[in-house]
């Protein structure tokens, strides 16, 4: 059907379209969205990389879990109004969305300028939390201070794209996130070696990147067919709050922990060297850009499955997710074929002279690799149970990969194998993760079936009566 431009003609097209075409057509501007979000870091990592030091691009690598924790606070309340906003709109409830879109944007950007001040007051305290070590401080609060300043944008752009995104309209998100993320690609040279400005030139870059993303993402919900945020909106209540952290709280509880897991890697790695540090960091933001093509595909998949779930339409709630595991599983064993086969090239892309980081990240990289296609089954069924409200077993499973099992096993393994513990643990965290999901999603997915049958059953009676 043709590009819908009203909240009837979105409902119609995100519960009959057929699923492969409407997964391409709503998964491939988020994927696009995830691999230019991801340019953000690489970026960076690139560019400092190029200056040789393994302390500089350590830094990086350190800022990191603040970077994360950013998103942690963006993606809770992008999608936990955003999942709130999909059922609502396919239950037909649009001024029920317009105030959770308002209420999840306006709380964000006001938790990004609580980050940005105590970024701004403890700068070093914060590096020291996050496990850097005493050549790499000074970079790492160069990068911050520089950092800070974008912080509530980078929140609530977060939102914006989120909210869109749940809403069907994932191109309008994407077109946001590129312009932001191309100007910083643009500027990092400019500011790192043009200027002259090192690792503040990069975290400058991306600030001012964060700023232009923001206010066109703003803009884009103001197009025909979405929801555009508006002040009048803002309804602080406590059920606004209630539904924003059922639909959130995975979302935090992941990256928060994605944070808290770099810290201890940080430190763990630490341990041996300012090397160890920046090939464990390299390692990180690969994978990371590997895997958003899967994490953007699952964020396709979050609309049809919202709208479908408001609509009673379960069985293409597990027709799509199906779908969405058996592409993703496919194109990450891929991936993690070219990863394995080309491991030192691709670290030596991302730091200039510095052998022992690429033997150590190349390492790392292809052990990461062994089960990096299981990944698929656990994002794909972490957003189904996300989307669908069930709060508890998204966060048990959103927590898994990196802190249920991620933060013991490098403790244990660093213990036991030094280093090679260090850059194996990920991949045995990996593979409990899927263990773990394949029971959760299994039980979901026949609940859903049966509710599938529960509903044909009462349509039949119903007709039966008529």
């Amino acid at each position: 059907m043709a590009k819908p431009t009203n909240h009837a003609e979105k409902l119609q097209y995100m519960t009959e379209t057929p699923l492969p075409r409407l997964v391409f057509q709503l998964a491939t501007p988020a994927v696009v969205s995830m691999l230019i979000s991801s340019l953000y870091n690489m970026a960076d990592t690139y560019f400092v990389g190029q200056i040789g030091s393994a302390s500089a691009s350590g830094a990086v690598g350190v800022i990191f879990p603040v970077m994360s924790l950013m998103q942690a606070m963006g993606f809770m309340f992008g999608h936990g109004s955003g999942n709130h906003m999909s059922r609502a709109l396919g239950a037909g409830k649009v001024e029920d969305a317009e105030k959770m879109a308002a209420t999840g944007f306006i709380s964000a950007f006001f938790v990004g300028l609580a980050i940005m001040i105590v970024g701004l007051l403890f700068p070093a305290q914060i590096c020291g939390l996050l496990g850097s070590t005493e050549t790499i401080t000074p970079y790492a609060v160069e990068y911050l201070r520089y950092l800070m300043p974008g912080a509530p944008f980078l929140v609530a752009q977060f939102v914006v794209n989120n909210q869109l995104r749940f809403q069907g309209s994932a191109f309008y998100g994407m077109i946001g996130v590129t312009a932001g993320a191309m100007l910083n690609v643009v500027l990092d040279p400019i500011f790192i070696f043009g200027l002259g400005m090192g690792v503040s030139g990069a975290a400058l870059a991306t600030s001012i990147s964060q700023v232009v993303g923001f206010f066109i993402l703003l803009s884009m919900t103001y197009q025909k067919g979405n929801i555009g945020i508006r002040v009048r909106n803002f309804a602080p209540t406590f059920a606004m709050y209630k539904e924003i952290f059922r639909g959130g709280i995975p979302s935090l509880a992941r990256q928060a922990l994605a944070s808290v897991a770099t810290i201890v890697l940080n430190t763990a790695a630490g341990a041996y060297g300012d090397s160890a540090i920046a090939a464990m960091s390299i390692v990180g933001r690969v994978m990371m850009t590997g895997g958003s093509a899967v994490i953007g595909f699952g964020q396709g998949f979050q609309p049809i499955c919202g709208f479908n779930y408001g609509a009673k339409r379960y069985g293409r709630v597990r027709e799509a997710f199906w779908f969405c595991v058996k592409l993703c599983f496919f194109v990450l064993l891929g991936v993690a074929i070219l990863g394995m086969i080309f491991a030192p090239q691709i670290i030596g892309l991302l730091i200039k002279g510095n052998p022992e980081v690429v033997e150590i990240g190349a390492l790392s990289l292809r052990l990461q690799c062994i089960f990096w296609p299981l990944f698929s089954y656990v994002i794909i069924a972490n957003m189904m149970l996300q989307t669908i409200g069930m709060a508890g077993k998204a966060t048990l499973l959103a927590t898994a990969r990196q802190g249920l099992f991620f933060i013991p096993i490098i403790l244990l393994l660093s213990w036991l194998f030094g280093l090679l513990g260090v850059q194996m643990s990920q991949a045995i965290a990996d593979l409990f993760s899927f263990g773990l999901a394949v029971p959760i999603a299994t039980g979901v997915l026949k609940q859903l079936k049966q509710m599938e049958e529960k509903t044909e059953n009462n349509e039949n009676d119903d007709m039966i009566a008529e």
